[in-house]
């Protein structure tokens, strides 16, 4: 009996450990609900809710195969004990993980269960992301190849008696309500609903609109939660996107730029994610060690707090927050702005705010959040440091106030023209703490002080050796030479995902 043992993969298409599994035996598809992994701080209510329904969609796509899907809670280990007294555990198939810090460990423990045990476990690559990469040499080569494989098939499976078992709800597994009206559908269906509409229609304008709060919500391709949890293959969007563009006239130069810079996300996708995979403590430590106690380690909680519930004062900011509260997802450039602001203007930290932002997004991939939270906070050593000026970003993003409107509607009295800066305002008094916050912070002195700190600290002699090291290990590069492949240009930086591949 081929175990499959589903893990961020949940999808029957394009799913080699299965394909191969169904090769050698009978397969038990198999997903493990994990009680202690869902009270870990970087989890919510919002994403098990997304994952219930695309295991439930998993579960009769499988049906339909033969076999469907096997639901258990508990210790993987324990459920694996189980399997093997009653003589259905032969072998262990899964594809590998780029996860947090506890499915880590928990990786490492099920391994030691199985060499002591005789069960073969076999991990096949998920993405583009490598185990055990000695060089970054050749990586994106590596990548394109990879997508430019054939998908796999789903296999005929042969029926299991064994009873499926029931997907736990979110109170089930004692996760503290968050409400989200808006979050996105779980569901290979809806993924690749969302695929379709996106290389056909709403992606023309993909370049250009990104980064707007307002058309970004179309313009992007929503794909992030469904590649976050596997319900569609990296690769079979990579070979969409490329089949559409193929599809392209030499006139249609504005889905040609689009699809292009889509592409380019799509490698710096698994480009952020393999820097987890090969130095998994930038979840918890300064990539780059002379950060090492620039900030207090003890959040200001004041500060945090009205950061977390979008009350700061700063209309912009404050609704992308409350934004990201009600759906689950932002594009990437208010992504970055709102850890920023944490770091640099709060000097907070990055661990606590980081969590919060891990917790709210339905797209959660950590892999590239960690690093992207570091990125923001500067800590990286080897990123330009941006500091987002969040009302210059309102003015910038929402000139004419209509996602600030929509989000923050106690500033109905604020006139438009005042909107980005309501304390400037002559009816300041009748508003200002009574029906929204004031300032928590002088967003230009702060500034001011977190960049004379953090460039500080890049003047000290020692600073660049340590740098260049982690240039040498993460930075993506091309060919035997060595070449570091071509950067993207800012606007694509600045777009690059917490998650959305946007």
């Amino acid at each position: 009996m081929q175990v499959v043992w589903f893990k961020r993969d949940l999808r029957s298409a394009d799913h080699p450990a299965l394909a191969c599994a169904a090769r050698a035996g009978p397969v038990l598809p198999l997903y493990i609900v994990e009680p202690d992994l869902w009270q870990q701080p970087d989890a919510s209510h919002r994403q098990w809710a997304f994952i219930a329904e695309t295991l439930a969609e998993l579960r009769d796509d499988l049906g339909r195969l033969g076999q469907p899907l096997i639901v258990r809670q508990g210790s993987v280990v324990e459920i694996l004990k189980g399997l093997m007294r009653r003589g259905a555990l032969s072998a262990l198939w899964s594809h590998e993980e780029t996860g947090n810090d506890w499915t880590f460990r928990r990786d490492r423990h099920v391994a030691a269960w199985c060499r002591d045990n005789g069960v073969p476990w076999h991990e096949l690559q998920n993405h583009g992301v490598q185990r055990r990469l000695r060089s970054r040499d050749g990586w994106a080569t590596q990548w394109d190849r990879l997508m430019a494989q054939p998908r796999a098939c789903a296999p005929q499976l042969v029926p299991v008696e064994i009873e499926p078992g029931p997907i736990p709800s979110a109170q089930d597994l004692g996760l503290v309500p968050d409400l989200c009206p808006g979050r996105q559908v779980g569901g290979r269906r809806a993924g690749r609903d969302r695929l379709e509409s996106f290389l056909q229609q709403r992606g023309e304008q993909y370049q250009r609109a990104m980064s707007s709060p307002l058309e970004g919500a179309s313009a992007c391709s929503r794909l992030s939660p469904y590649l976050a949890w596997g319900a569609i293959s990296m690769r079979e969007v990579a070979q969409a996107n490329e089949a559409r563009r193929q599809t392209l006239s030499a006139a249609e130069t504005t889905w040609r730029k689009s699809l292009r810079s889509f592409s380019g996300r799509l490698h710096w996708h698994c480009h952020f994610m393999q820097k987890l995979e090969d130095e998994p403590r930038v979840e918890f430590e300064n990539l780059h060690r002379l950060y090492d106690g620039l900030r207090p380690g003890t959040p200001d909680a004041a500060r945090l707090e009205a950061w977390e519930k979008g009350e700061t004062g700063y209309p912009f900011l404050d609704a992308c927050m409350r934004s990201l509260h009600a759906t689950g997802w932002l594009n990437f450039r208010m992504r970055a702005m709102l850890m920023a602001v944490a770091a640099y203007h709060l000097w907070l930290d990055w661990r606590a705010p980081g969590l919060h932002l891990a917790r709210m997004f339905t797209d959660y991939e950590p892999g590239i959040h960690w690093n992207q939270v570091q990125m923001q906070s500067g800590t990286t050593g080897i990123n330009t440091v941006r500091i987002y000026n969040p009302v210059k970003q309102g003015f910038d993003q929402d000139p004419a106030g209509t996602f600030i409107r929509k989000w923050l509607p106690e500033l109905a009295q604020i006139p438009d023209q005042y909107l980005h800066e309501p304390w400037a305002a002559d009816n300041a008094a009748e508003v200002i703490n009574r029906r929204y916050p004031e300032r928590i912070f002088d967003h230009m002195a702060a500034a001011k002080a977190a960049r004379e700190k953090i460039w500080g600290v890049r003047r000290r002699p020692e600073f660049r050796a340590q740098a260049e090291a982690i240039v040498t290990k993460h930075a993506s590069r091309k060919g035997r030479s060595g070449r570091r492949a071509p950067s993207p240009k800012r606007s694509d930086q600045l777009s690059l995902p917490f998650g959305e591949t946007s």
